[in-house]
């Protein structure tokens, strides 16, 4: 008898998939653009229409290697003053508004203010700091907000190794932004819509959502070449 030999049918290749470098890519991406957005104190509002109330948010991450954020001071407008502004607890942090005489009246719904809140410290109890890697929110609330435009918020971080660090520097438009830019409320017109309020943070997210979209097209064109391949 002659022995039949059986042989496994044959697979076609596979081509090389292109769906993973290009995910990877897209996570690379989002994981710098997002390192970027955070490499700097900044400032987000939960409501940006002019004569609002807004929760303000100042993210601030640590940039030491070897020491630790202890002390946070965000300095408020003078002359376009706000008449509230109150803190949200913060466990390990001790909260503090401090007011100032204005440099010359101002009214403010109806409001004749001749003094005004004028920073906001948040002090690290014992045993509490922003470790180098880690960031902190730090949450006031505020209100009526002025006038649309941009309101510069400068903010002084201090570490634990004595460090100061000023972030004051203004950002010229359409220019580069600076070493230790300012963080800056940008106050939309009433009847407008809210948003971030970061120029650079919505850049960036805007980036970050194309590389996403990006990426799930290529997801999809790779699932379909493997079933076109393998039928």
């Amino acid at each position: 008898m002659l022995a039949v030999r059986s042989e496994a049918p044959t697979r076609p290749r596979r081509r090389p998939s292109r769906v993973a470098p290009a995910l990877a890519l897209a996570a690379v991406l989002v994981l710098i653009t997002g390192q970027v957005a955070d490499a700097h104190v900044r400032v987000h509002a939960d409501s940006t229409e002019a004569g609002s109330f807004s929760q303000l948010t100042f993210r601030v991450p640590n940039e030491s290697g070897t020491s630790g954020t202890v002390t946070v001071e965000v300095t408020l407008p003078q002359d376009t003053p706000l008449l509230y502004v109150s803190n949200k607890p913060l466990p390990g942090w001790t909260a503090s508004v401090t007011e100032q005489p204005l440099p010359a009246p101002v009214t403010v719904e109806g409001t004749t203010l001749t003094k005004a809140p004028r920073t906001v410290t948040w002090q690290a109890q014992p045993g509490t700091r922003i470790d180098p890697g880690q960031y902190q929110d730090f949450d006031i609330s505020v209100g009526p907000l002025p006038a649309a435009g941009s309101v510069p918020l400068p903010a002084v971080q201090t570490y634990s190794d004595g460090t100061v660090v000023h972030w004051d520097q203004p950002t010229p438009a359409g220019g580069a932004e600076p070493e230790h830019p300012a963080p800056a409320l940008i106050v939309t017109a009433a009847g407008g819509t809210a948003g971030a309020t970061d120029p650079v943070a919505r850049v960036l997210a805007g980036a970050a959502l194309l590389v996403a979209v990006v990426g799930a097209l290529l997801a999809v064109t790779g699932r379909r070449r493997t079933r076109m391949t393998s039928s």
